[in-house]
């Protein structure tokens, strides 16, 4: 009969509540992928206001594969100072951390990167066609390079300092492409069978692992569905849920869609069966299924708007965290009023440009919050007024000046 204010402890770290801040993306870094004090003053925001966890945006583990401007990205030991500095304010506050470990794989807008890969060169859908290229197809040493990189970054993060980390497992993000027989059509040892497709994920899993402590924890972002039709079938996610949880993991966030099917940024209430739009969550009913099939602790995000319902589902048993986004980024001390009784604040509306094709995708439901984040960074207050369209020509703007720097770059090391 857990609630939000109950503490949990996993391995040897001490969760003092079950609210944990679902991963967004906060474009702060500059070009070469470093962090900086912006990070530092958002997270402290959120520390402040009584969070119990925070996940954080994607951090590429290749600087060369970003998949958008301003992403942090760790390679090295290079920016181990002021990663540092990033996990000290957690611990300042008693606010978990892990960071998110990602590889976009093809999606990556065009002109970004020198290249996209991917396990198959599966082109995008005609509607994203014009903005993401068809990637090539990944070799099979290149597949084992990518492996040791999330070992790598991991073992960066716990040097600096943090609790552990997240693979990024879901939202169509390179570790999905693999699952997915839409996007992986390899005849090798990493494509055909489920066994086969969830290879990757689980050779990443033990390569983290064994580059980190016993103490350290790993925790997977999955997909229940991707919402497309030829997708992983729910017989599939059930066999890759059982398998990283045997494998030892320590939390598995659930969540689901791709940037074609973006079912992650929220499905509309008409769209939704009545039975989720009482219960809030969009995956709730799927936490209740797998969690006859594994151990480990499980998260859902997305949804959740009242204390009763948190409640509800935590009591249940379903999940063990309560996953909240984007009512953080207006709300940084949203975890103190929750556990004080209050339910959200501020309801939180799809995004809309009023440019029909930005707003046939996920986009502006990832920029308009960044653009949050860098003014609580700064130590201002978050605006729920702000205009999407302002966000989204800004944003159009910084992607064009990367996507110059970038080739500029390219010339010079060619």
């Amino acid at each position: 009969m857990s609630q939000i204010a109950d503490s949990i402890q996993i391995r040897n770290t001490t969760f003092k509540n079950r609210i944990i801040k679902g991963a967004m993306s906060e474009a702060l870094a500059n070009h070469e992928g470093q962090p900086n004090d912006l990070h530092i003053g958002l997270y402290e925001a959120w520390a402040k206001g009584g969070l119990g966890c925070a996940i954080t945006g994607n951090v590429m583990v290749n600087i060369a594969a970003k998949n958008e401007p301003g992403v942090v990205a760790i390679e090295t030991e290079r920016d181990l100072a002021k990663l540092q500095q990033w996990a000290a304010v957690g611990k300042k506050y008693g606010m978990v951390q892990l960071i998110q470990l990602s590889h976009p794989g093809r999606q990556c807008p065009k002109g970004l990167n020198k290249e996209t890969v991917a396990p198959s060169a599966v082109p995008f859908s005609p509607m994203l066609a014009t903005m993401f290229g068809t990637p090539r197809e990944l070799r099979h040493e290149e597949i084992l390079d990518i492996i040791q990189r999330f070992a790598t970054a991991a073992a960066v993060c716990e040097k600096a300092g943090f609790e552990g980390v997240q693979l990024h497992g879901a939202h169509g993000y390179l570790i999905s492409q693999f699952l997915s027989p839409l996007t992986n059509k390899r005849t090798d040892e990493w494509g055909g069978s489920i066994e086969n497709r969830m290879r990757f994920l689980i050779e990443i899993y033990k390569a983290v692992r064994a580059a980190t402590s016993e103490n350290f924890i790993i925790s997977v972002k999955l997909n229940s569905a991707d919402f497309q039709r030829g997708g992983i079938t729910e017989e599939d996610v059930i066999a890759v849920f059982k398998a990283i949880d045997a494998a030892g993991i320590d939390i598995i966030e659930i969540s689901g869609g791709t940037y074609e099917a973006p079912a992650m940024a929220g499905a509309k209430a008409e769209s939704r069966k009545a039975s989720t739009i009482a219960r809030e969550a969009y995956f709730l009913e799927f936490a209740e299924k797998i969690r006859q099939h594994v151990t480990c602790k499980l998260m859902v995000t997305g949804g959740f708007r009242t204390v009763a319902g948190m409640n509800a589902a935590l009591e249940s048993g379903a999940c063990d965290f309560i996953g909240i986004a984007r009512p953080l980024a207006v709300e940084t001390d949203l975890t103190d009023s929750l556990i004080a009784g209050n339910d959200v604040r501020y309801a939180v509306n799809q995004i809309k440009t009023g440019i029909p094709f930005v707003d046939k995708m996920a986009i502006m439901e990832i920029i308009w919050y960044a653009a949050q984040f860098k003014a609580i960074g700064q130590g201002k207050k978050p605006n729920p007024k702000l205009s999407p369209l302002l966000v989204f020509l800004n944003y159009a703007k910084g992607n064009i000046k990367a996507v110059v720097k970038g080739r500029v770059n390219s010339r010079k090391s060619a």
